[in-house]
């Protein structure tokens, strides 16, 4: 169970961050993936020591990101929140900040202009992230994203702007962003030569989807060869924890806790 952890999105179903902790903890999950808000609602001293006293491994911080805006006062402020998250990650002993790049700002075209944006954003945050110990993993998001939420949306994309800025970026690879590629398995390749796999999401592609964004599926119950990617990721070199993230507003988010934890774990040992 070491190699599962439980991003606890999973778990949004009105539940507090110490109840979250222990649906988890009862299931024997050992590892946890908060969300800024989920922190900063019970307090980031109190999580810190929730994470300590229970030996909690946090294998991410959700999230970091947001560069694109319309004008230099907004870029800042988006770069200014973000050292802020590398804080916040270095706090709970995280082993990367997640970033969920941006999309187009505000009426803009312009989506090589805000590729370039997310460039200098994370440009900017790198040297306060290496002295903080926390590594930055870039989260490419499927394509019906670009304009809204993160407009890199290959693994490729997302390493060749880690060539671009050095050590101390790399990828967060989510298979309901990334399964559909083509070359899916030579990027994960390319990510594991250069040692740059921080971080792997799993869920599930339902058909039919209802929504594009909260109607994620519980491993098993969709499309994506689970087992497929993983080994791909595996000989790549990867071999830290599975981290089931699931965005499910009208199922999962309606169940207990409990329930939520224990099927995660039964699905992790039969389809993962």
């Amino acid at each position: 169970m070491s190699m599962l952890s439980m991003n606890l999105a999973t778990l949004r179903n009105g539940s507090s961050f110490g109840e979250m902790i222990d649906d988890c903890l009862r299931h024997g999950v050992t590892a946890i993936s908060p969300w800024r808000d989920q922190v900063a609602a019970v307090g980031l001293k109190e999580a810190a020591r929730i994470v300590e006293t229970n030996k909690l491994r946090v294998t991410g911080l959700c999230r970091g990101g947001m560069f694109p805006a319309l004008d230099a006062a907004g870029r800042q402020a988006a770069i200014d929140d973000n050292l802020s998250a590398i804080d916040e990650a270095a706090t709970l002993g995280a082993d990367c900040l997640v970033l969920v790049v941006g999309g187009l700002p505000g009426s803009s075209k312009d989506i090589v202009g805000a590729r370039q944006m997310v460039a200098d954003g994370i440009a900017a945050m790198l040297p306060h992230a290496r002295a903080a110990g926390v590594p930055l993993a870039i989260e490419p998001l499927h394509p019906m994203y670009a304009a809204d939420r993160a407009c890199v949306n290959t693994i490729d994309q997302a390493l060749d702007i880690c060539v671009e800025l050095g050590e101390g970026v790399g990828v967060a690879i989510d298979v309901y962003h990334v399964w559909w590629d083509p070359n899916l398995a030579s990027a994960i390749a390319r990510a594991g030569d250069m040692g740059r796999i921080f971080a792997h999401h799993i869920c599930d592609w339902l058909v039919p989807t209802s929504d594009m964004l909260l109607d994620r599926g519980m491993m098993g119950d969709g499309v994506i060869d689970l087992k497929a990617i993983r080994a791909m990721i595996e000989a790549a070199g990867y071999n830290g924890p599975q981290e089931v993230e699931i965005f499910s507003r009208d199922n999962w988010w309606k169940r207990a806790g409990d329930e939520v934890a224990k099927t995660c774990v039964e699905r992790y040992r039969t389809v993962c």
